[in-house]
C-alpha cells in the first residue's frame, strides 16, 4: 500500500513539473542577432527585415518548399570567408504596390556592424545562401566561381541574382531558377 502511494506521488510529482514548465516558443528565424537590428533601425529607418508575412501566399508556399521554416529576408552566411559574424539581409520599406526591398549584407568587425548595400528593387523577393561553386549566369560575368558560400537574391518567378566575393569586391550574375519562366531581371 505504501508502495503505491509512493508510484502515485512520483507519477502525479513528474505531471506537475512538466505542465509547470514554461512553454518556451519557438526562436524568430527573422530576428537579427543582438546590436544588429539596433543598427539596422538606425540606418534603414522606417524598413523591417521581410518575413514570411510580407511574401504573397504563392511565393510564401515556394519558399516553404525550399527553405523549410527560415526567414526569407535574412540569412547567416560566410560570405567573405572570414567566419565573423556576417547577414544578408531583405530590408523592406513602404506597402504594396510601392514596395520596396533593399538587399543588404553586414558583418561584425571589431564590435562594428559593416554594412554594404547590394542591390534595390521594388515588391518583396527573398534572400538565401548556396555553397562555394561554379555559377552561371545570363549576364557578365557569365560564370562566376565563388571561393565562398554566395548569396541568392530572389524575387520568385522572375529573376534571381547571385553575388560572390572575390576577395577584393562583390561580382553578380543574373541567373534563371529552374521553375522559373524563362523571365530574367537586368542585372545593369
Amino acid at each position: 500500500m505504501i508502495r503505491l502511494r509512493a508510484i502515485r506521488l512520483v507519477i502525479f510529482s513528474l505531471f506537475a513539473l512538466v505542465y509547470a514548465a514554461p512553454v518556451r516558443s519557438a526562436p524568430n528565424p527573422c530576428q537579427p542577432p543582438a546590436g544588429l537590428d539596433e543598427e539596422l533601425s538606425k540606418k534603414y529607418p522606417g524598413t523591417h527585415i521581410a518575413t514570411l508575412g510580407d511574401l504573397e501566399e504563392y511565393d510564401r508556399k515556394l519558399f516553404r518548399k525550399d527553405h523549410d521554416s527560415h526567414c526569407p529576408g535574412l540569412v547567416r552566411v560566410n560570405f567573405f570567408g572570414d567566419e565573423k559574424p556576417t547577414y544578408a539581409a531583405v530590408l523592406i520599406a513602404g506597402e504594396n504596390p510601392k514596395r520596396t526591398a533593399e538587399l543588404i549584407v553586414t558583418r561584425l568587425v571589431n564590435e562594428v556592424w559593416e554594412t554594404r548595400s547590394l542591390e534595390k528593387t521594388d515588391g518583396t523577393p527573398v534572400v538565401w545562401r548556396e555553397g562555394p561553386g561554379k555559377y552561371e549566369g545570363m549576364s557578365e560575368p557569365h560564370t562566376i566561381w565563388a571561393k565562398y558560400p554566395v548569396i541568392i537574391f530572389c524575387g520568385y518567378e522572375s529573376w534571381s541574382i547571385v553575388y560572390s566575393w572575390t576577395g577584393k569586391d562583390v561580382v553578380k550574375t543574373c541567373s534563371q531558377i529552374k521553375r522559373m519562366k524563362g523571365l530574367t531581371r537586368n542585372c545593369e
